[in-house]
């Protein structure tokens, strides 16, 4: 895959989702056993000693007759445990195989996304806290503002993914087993396997549910979990997609300025006929994932929105495609962003350099109040200062040249006993960005770190 990780694609491989319907079988033979069904220890030796021997071209063989793939892979698994043919899927329904299967396979990813974001968040947070006093110039509506830091504008970006994250952690923690419900949710298959003992078959998908990770079942299902499940994560994957796009897009922007840049191989071409571009290509690559991960979130409420009554089945070669390509998409966009901020180029002199284009104008009321207070008049000040930033203005719009406003008071008389120089310092426009920054890295970022001081930080793969 030229963006997803190799474990991402591990675990929506063909084989992993093999495995896994594998590992909820086993599972439910193992509980029936346990709570007195007619199976045998040797029956189970057998699965587990079949369970990972997987051969997807039996099983195409086996769809190709049946027309059913569960059956197929259930067929398949049995030929290698011919002792437990019998025993395999007892009371069981294609749900109670591929549902829970697909929740686990969601809650190893979401906790591979987890890991990336957490990784993304460290290298942000370095860099803010890097650049937390470099002034630069702020933009609103993309045009100048008062200035701001380089820092503070990277924890920015952080902050969105520190909220991801949140989401993140919300969604891993709330996602129950499906259950081991039969038809139509109801447990009857199961029921009468127990002979009416009720209180055994809700013991039986409680064990299922512990041997295979969780902590509890949903309250409720009918033959599906209920595909809001999906919406959901879709939705969480689709705002860690909005994070990305709006820091990449960024990136790209400040690109343009010369101020910030992408880390750039020391043999990479940007430009296959203009040898001198560096051109942003991950993070551009990064916003049009983005905008794919965004776009799949509509089918994921499609899909929850669809369904009818106790289940249908046209959710399932949408959910085929939409969860592994939200998942593996989402996974690549997060890696070019660990990448990006882990080696994000900042450069100071440019960013000084456009600060003293535009800061005169913006000094003009420091200027304006300082020469009030020695005696000036007022409003006189004030009709100099607009005359001076008009034609200042002029030379800079209609001829293209340096800003010269300071120029133009400092040979002012009335202006003669303002400390211009050091009203213009880029340092004193920033208000309480540096502590801003500070704040948010003890109060926000630390606290993260010490919860998450478990989770694996990831090296990204990408192929840049």
């Amino acid at each position: 895959m030229r963006n997803a990780s190799r474990e991402m694609c591990e675990i929506f491989s063909p084989h992993r989702r093999a495995l896994t319907w594998r590992r909820v079988w086993l599972a439910l033979a193992e509980a029936q056993h346990e709570l007195g069904l007619p199976i045998k220890a040797a029956q189970l030796r057998a699965l587990k000693a079949g369970i990972e021997d997987i051969d997807l071209k039996a099983v195409a063989r086996y769809e190709k007759r049946l027309r059913h793939d569960v059956m197929a892979h259930l067929h398949a698994f049995a030929d290698l445990a011919p002792k437990a043919r019998g025993i395999l899927h007892l009371g069981a329904t294609s749900m109670d195989i591929v549902d829970n299967a697909d929740l686990i396979l969601m809650r190893d990813a979401l906790e591979l996304i987890r890991q990336w974001l957490i990784t993304a968040i460290d290298a942000l947070a370095k860099q803010a806290r890097k650049h937390r006093k470099l002034p630069c110039l702020g933009f609103t509506h993309y045009q100048p503002a008062q200035p701001t830091t380089a820092g503070k504008r990277i924890a920015l970006w952080c902050w969105d993914f520190v909220r991801d994250l949140d989401e993140i952690d919300a969604r891993i923690t709330g996602l129950r087993f499906r259950g081991i419900r039969g038809a139509t949710g109801t447990q009857a298959g199961f029921l009468k396997l127990f002979d009416g003992n009720a209180a055994k078959v809700r013991r039986l998908e409680s064990r299922v549910a512990v041997k295979l990770g969780f902590k509890t079942c949903e309250p409720i299902t009918g033959q599906t979990y209920s595909r809001k499940i999906d919406a959901q994560v879709v939705a969480a994957l689709a705002n860690i997609a909005t994070s990305v796009h709006k820091l990449a897009n960024d990136i790209r922007l400040l690109a343009n300025l010369k101020e910030f840049e992408e880390p750039f191989g020391k043999e990479q071409v940007g430009s296959s006929a203009m040898a001198y571009k560096r051109n942003p290509m991950l993070c551009e690559r990064a916003t049009g994932l983005a905008r794919f991960v965004i776009g799949l979130a509509q089918s994921a409420f499609q899909n929850a929105a669809e369904q009818w009554l106790e289940r249908t089945l046209d959710d399932s070669s949408n959910k085929r495609l939409l969860i592994p390509e939200t998942f593996l998409a989402t996974d690549g966009i997060l890696q070019i962003v660990a990448h990006v901020a882990d080696g994000l180029v900042v450069y100071p002199k440019v960013m000084r350099a456009r600060l003293a284009a535009e800061l005169p104008f913006m000094a003009s009321e420091d200027i304006l109040m300082a020469a009030a207070t020695t005696g000036g008049d007022r409003q006189a000040l004030h009709e100099r200062i607009r005359v001076h930033s008009q034609a200042a203005a002029a030379e800079v719009k209609q001829h293209g040249r340096p800003n010269d406003l300071l120029d133009r008071l400092r040979s002012d008389p009335a202006f003669a006993k303002v400390p211009i120089a050091r009203l213009v310092k880029p340092e004193a426009f920033v208000g309480l960005a540096p502590q801003q920054v500070d704040d948010f890295l003890k109060n926000v970022v630390a606290p993260l770190k010490r919860r998450h001081r478990k989770t694996p930080r990831r090296q990204p793969e990408i192929n840049v």
